[in-house]
């Protein structure tokens, strides 16, 4: 690491912390020959792969902006897109992958989303799912009563001390 002052190729790590709720390290160096020191953030890299086989870096606010146009006039916050976007990206970094298909982060956002807001998922769903005709959405509302229904039973199940489903 080259000292940002002298820029000696040398610097020794005085310490070292988590940062970004463990997806990136804080170090503090010091550099041998000037004596002054400066803080490096280290992460690992992860690429999404365009359709025109251009590499980018993974970036949470273009999770954001894709998902708000999904939201809008939605009582979604914005503190709720960024903790959608953290999700987001937790899921593709736990998937052990260093780079991934555009399509793919769009298909992993349809999670959290659904949690999120059932509307903006089913608006987002219908572009990244390639909804062609009014079947796909009924198809798609039917899955989502239906998983409503199951959480609503067990829900009733449960504040009944019934735990079988």
């Amino acid at each position: 690491m080259y000292c940002p002052f002298c820029r000696n190729p040398d610097s020794r790590v005085v310490d070292s912390r988590m940062a970004d709720d463990g997806s990136a390290i804080r170090r503090r160096r010091q550099c041998p020959e000037c004596g002054r020191r400066f803080t490096t953030v280290e992460t690992t890299s992860l690429s999404v792969m365009k359709r025109s086989g251009v590499g980018e870096p993974f970036s949470r606010s273009k999770v954001i902006n894709g998902v708000r146009k999904a939201c809008q006039g939605r009582p979604v916050s914005e503190d709720d897109l960024a903790l959608l976007a953290q999700e987001v990206e937790e899921n593709i970094r736990a998937s052990g992958t260093a780079e991934i298909d555009a399509h793919e982060v769009g298909l992993v956002i349809l999670g959290p989303l659904q949690k999120l807001d059932r509307v903006a998922y089913l608006r987002f769903a219908s572009v990244y799912q390639a909804f062609d005709s009014l079947e796909d959405f009924e198809t798609a509302i039917s899955i989502l009563r239906h998983e409503a229904e199951v959480e609503g039973a067990t829900g009733a199940d449960m504040k009944l001390g019934n735990t079988q489903t």
